[in-house]
């Protein structure tokens, strides 16, 4: 049975290939046009802020993860936390004369607790991760 249909099954993953492919390009574009908006939108100010600076980080992240993604077809997990990490800072550094303190407080909380889990991430790829897995 798995033989007759093996045509269908190759086409079926093609297809998704083709689809992962596809969805890759499209959200790189996104987040390259995006980037160039906002890089446009800082040239005309004449100057750029902190926020500015890290929002531009964050667009590189976001690039860079989607680059390890298309190379390796795995999650960067830790991408993900860089970018959180990178928006909480963004986050504390516009807002943090008219914040609260108990919201700076588990704002500055947030960011170790990512930090925490950025350490045990690396820290347990280091340990654990099979040679194959951390050649790709």
């Amino acid at each position: 049975m798995k033989q007759r249909f093996s045509w269908a099954v190759k086409i079926g993953d093609n297809m998704v290939e083709v689809f992962h492919l596809l969805g890759l390009f499209v959200v790189g574009a996104t987040i390259a046009w995006s980037a160039v908006a906002e890089y446009i939108g800082i040239m005309e100010q004449g100057h750029a802020s902190l926020g500015d600076i890290l929002l531009l980080f964050i667009y590189l992240e976001l690039g860079a993860m989607i680059g390890v993604f298309f190379r390796t077809h795995r999650i960067p997990v830790i991408f993900l936390l860089f970018i959180a990490i990178t928006a909480m800072t963004r986050f504390l550094a516009i807002d943090v004369k008219v914040m609260e303190m108990q919201s700076v407080i588990m704002a500055s909380g947030s960011i170790l607790i990512l930090c925490i889990a950025v350490l045990v991430l690396q820290y347990s790829s280091n340990k654990f991760s099979s040679k194959d897995e951390t050649e790709a």
